[in-house]
């Protein structure tokens, strides 16, 4: 059964109680953070939160908070140390029994979106990118990174984080890169189509090296989703429930029931292939009432999106 679930950072806030209001009972969470801000994963921290998580009524599903990685995404010096990092959360998760780790191989640029104020349904504000407006961004501190660079070295990372998954009982989920366009500022973007995920699968096979199904991101590639889902079945770990309108070059976020996706034949493609992962809203516009402080994930927005999900979901259950 999918279990759909919040991102709800750890030190609590508002959509902690309203989750468990919309009778939400699963959690994304975040890394604890030590005083300064830094994150911190030592198994004493990781278990005060989880039973924080535990104490409000949430179970856990997964970790989406990475330990530092790009010098390991760069082959730096001072990558074996990072990697030992990723190590130690993933093994504290096995001990915690926390069953999966969403990751991504972006390098110093993450998601990347050239406005955060676009106007949508009803005077809403959400994000847009339209690669036109990058033509003249600058080159990182990095420099020009190939394909090739990234492909080595993700290599490199997966050879030595895939074993340690497999003993701690953790599921590794990559994330699509956002937009998935390659290369922005001069660095390269290994995650832009369904080719390249199985790519990643096969150089380490292993029931534990999957995917996190970003449903916005892939939708951004110009696939058909229901049928991309069913393509990739059981290596589907955890999914991010969004929608987009655009092409790969030019797209903006929506609402989730205002987008190019046919959410419905989605939700019917991952009960087809057998889903019980989280299954998080992802990237809502911001409505009337919320502040534009945290685009993509705000309150209200949110709110929309469970009884949407929970609806289609319920929805394709009867069916059955």
């Amino acid at each position: 059964m999918v279990r759909i679930a919040l991102y709800l950072p750890p030190e609590g806030n508002k959509m902690w109680i309203l989750g468990r209001q919309m009778g939400v009972d699963y959690a994304v969470a975040g890394l604890p953070r030590r005083p300064d801000g830094t994150l911190t994963w030592d198994y004493l921290s990781m278990l005060r939160r989880k039973k924080a998580y535990e104490d409000a009524g949430y179970q856990i599903l997964a970790i989406e908070n990475r330990p530092p990685a790009d010098k390991i995404k760069l082959g730096l010096p001072g990558r074996d140390e990072q990697i030992a990092g990723v190590c130690e959360m993933i093994e504290n998760m096995g001990r915690l029994g926390i069953p999966v780790w969403c990751w991504e191989f972006m390098a110093l640029e993450k998601v990347v979106r050239t406005s955060y104020t676009t106007p949508t349904r009803g005077g809403a504000l959400t994000v847009s990118y339209d690669e036109e407006l990058m033509k003249e961004a600058p080159l990182t501190a990095a420099g020009v990174v190939t394909e090739e660079q990234l492909w080595d070295n993700l290599r490199y990372y997966l050879e030595r984080i895939v074993p340690v998954a497999e003993k701690a009982g953790v599921k590794l989920a990559m994330h699509p890169d956002d937009p998935p366009r390659s290369p922005i500022q001069g660095i390269a973007r290994l995650f832009t189509s369904p080719e390249a995920f199985e790519r990643m699968m096969d150089m380490v096979p292993s029931p534990y090296n999957g995917i996190t199904f970003c449903q916005g991101c892939f939708a951004e590639m110009g696939v058909d989703i229901p049928q991309t889902i069913r393509r990739f079945g059981d290596k589907i770990h955890f999914v991010h429930f969004r929608n987009i309108k655009g092409t790969p070059t030019k797209f903006v976020e929506t609402f989730h029931d205002d987008g190019n996706v046919d959410m419905l034949e989605a939700m019917r493609a991952y009960v087809d292939i057998g889903f019980d992962g989280p299954m998080r809203p992802d990237h809502v516009p911001t409505m009337e009432g919320d502040a534009n402080d945290t685009p993509s994930y705000t309150d209200r927005g949110r709110l929309f999106a469970i009884g949407y999900m929970k609806g289609l979901l319920q929805a394709v259950m009867a069916e059955k």
